[in-house]
């Protein structure tokens, strides 16, 4: 066996066991409180969105919309050295999804590859100047065509000084569970990843197009600044972008199994 390929075994490995002791305590908490979980077995007729098994709680099944976003055209934010916001938001979101699906989760993704998703429900022959504002429209029709439940949009900040840094959650002001989710994601944060880190959770404007429009549990989340040079190290890491996407899913999962999930 080649050594690149035990690196690979080891690292998965790794990663799946520091994924379950990082998880367990929530899950814990979630037991004792009452709130059971129960694993059904694999679906069969489960989709590329849905292909993990499926959580029941209260005879009821929830949804996850993971969100990368970004991609394609649009790069997002780029740090000093090259390192595109897209790239990022789209590791991150794959290791969510690798946690939903670990952990039983049902979730889809608004996407699941380096584009915008302007020509998903539309097949325009010019999209010149269209692109950004019919990929949000789009993104914002996924969540109602799949009827998601809760929806989480995962991005990168930046900032004119370079020592701005830390996670950040953005909540949507239409659904009281927005609020309750962004608060737990950054207690979360702050009590196992950055615990010096003092950001406070902000109610979404009309400047962020899809918190302000969507109407399920939606919360987005500013993973670190490419304007600070050893945030942007970090997030080129993948055991940190595993230890970053552990903090955002463990609180995810929680608010997922309690029926506030759905109001």
């Amino acid at each position: 066996m080649h050594n690149s390929t035990k690196d690979s075994l080891r690292f998965t490995f790794a990663y799946v066991i520091f994924c379950i002791l990082f998880i367990s305590s929530a899950l814990t908490l979630s037991v004792l409180a009452g709130n059971d979980i129960v694993l059904i077995e694999n679906n069969p007729e489960a989709g590329v969105s849905g292909e993990a098994p499926i959580v029941e709680e209260n005879n009821k099944t929830f949804l996850l919309m993971i969100d990368a976003g970004h991609g394609g055209e649009d790069g997002g934010a780029v740090s000093d050295g090259g390192v595109y916001e897209k790239d990022l938001n789209l590791a991150v979101s794959e290791n969510i999804a690798d946690l939903s699906m670990l952990f039983g989760q049902p979730y889809s993704m608004t996407r699941d590859s380096d584009k915008l998703l302007y020509d998903k429900y539309s097949e325009l022959t010019d999209y010149t100047g269209k692109k950004k504002s019919l990929d949000l429209k789009n993104r914002l029709r996924s969540a109602d065509e799949e009827n998601a439940d809760v929806f989480l949009s995962i991005h990168m900040n930046k900032f004119t000084s370079p020592a701005s840094m830390g996670l950040q959650v953005y909540y949507s002001p239409n659904n009281e569970g927005s609020r309750v989710l962004a608060e737990a994601i950054t207690a979360y944060n702050k009590a196992h990843l950055q615990k010096d880190n003092e950001r406070e959770t902000k109610s979404a404007t009309s400047s962020i197009y899809l918190l302000h429009r969507l109407q399920i549990p939606a919360v987005l989340v500013e993973c670190g600044f490419l304007s600070n040079p050893d945030e942007t190290a970090r997030l080129q890491t993948k055991t940190y972008r595993a230890s970053l996407a552990c903090t955002v899913f463990t609180p995810v999962l929680e608010y997922c199994t309690r029926d506030s999930a759905k109001q």
